[in-house]
């Protein structure tokens, strides 16, 4: 198997997680929360973008393409209602291409470089299998809207995740080449799924008033289900390793700053320009 390359963690960081958070923007943790759901499916959107035109077929092409849109779709209803809460005037749009890179909430998972098509589909695997839990955990939510956002948004990603299966299981039990792909894909994403079901003060914070799921409850689920399908497809379950933390508290890899750049470069640059 091909070792993988090393990762840069953000300066006095460790594997563990052990970061000072920068201070938020505000002191709501609704707010907070919004943005980690929101974060997760704009920056996964944008990383699927980036294989408009470059994807193994057109259908492929298409598919991706189609998921990305459902995720920016999500990012859109989660952030503009977080500026809502914020109550600073800040809408979806603002806080999506005027926020610098340590003000993100989202997962070291979904700002992962896309690799080949392997490594994307082991990201969406891991991820929307996490994200179409999560989601019907939150159809439950206390809070309406957020309730409203995951119950259509379920339906999408369960879309995701059957995709994300059927390559994953392709790719596997194919050829030496594509099933050596397709686990070191696995490999190296695997490595970011502990922060998914992180439980810091916020989360339990929210848990606690059933605004936001206890992520541990579906830990057992989601194990389960990934071992299944892994041995389907003649692939092995990603060894344990040391958790990556720090995403949902603003501290990422470099991959995000340079995705920021592109996503960001015409609002910033055309800040008063109307589309």
């Amino acid at each position: 198997m091909a070792s993988l390359p090393p990762i840069d963690l953000p300066s006095g960081a460790t594997g563990a997680g052990a970061f000072d958070a920068p201070a938020p923007d505000t002191n709501t943790p609704l707010f907070d929360y919004l943005l980690r759901l929101g974060d997760d499916s704009l920056i996964l959107g944008q990383r699927l973008s980036e294989w408009c035109s470059h994807a193994p077929s057109v259908e492929v092409d298409l598919s991706l393409a189609n998921i990305a849109l459902d995720l920016i779709g999500q990012a859109t209803f989660f952030l503009d209602y977080a500026g809502e809460v914020e109550g600073k005037g800040r809408d979806g749009d603002r806080l999506a291409f005027h926020r610098d890179v340590l003000d993100f909430r989202n997962c070291w998972l979904v700002e992962q470089p896309n690799g080949d098509f392997a490594q994307t589909m082991a990201r969406q695997l891991l991820f929307s299998t996490w994200q179409k839990r999560l989601f019907q955990h939150l159809v439950g939510c206390a809070d309406a809207r957020i309730a409203a956002i995951a119950e259509k948004a379920v339906k999408e990603v369960s879309y995701h995740q059957e995709l994300a299966m059927e390559w994953v299981i392709r790719l596997g039990d194919g050829t030496d080449e594509s099933r050596r792909r397709m686990q070191d894909g696995l490999d190296w994403m695997g490595r970011f799924v502990p922060e998914l079901f992180e439980m810091d003060d916020l989360a339990c914070f929210l848990a606690g008033r059933g605004l936001a799921p206890d992520l541990a409850a579906f830990r057992a689920d989601y194990d389960a289900q990934l071992h299944a399908l892994l041995t389907e497809a003649t692939l092995t379950v990603p060894a344990d390793q040391r958790p990556i933390l720090g995403g949902r508290r603003g501290h990422h890899s470099e991959h995000l700053g340079h995705l920021l750049c592109t996503m960001q470069f015409l609002p910033r640059t055309y800040p008063d320009a109307a589309w």
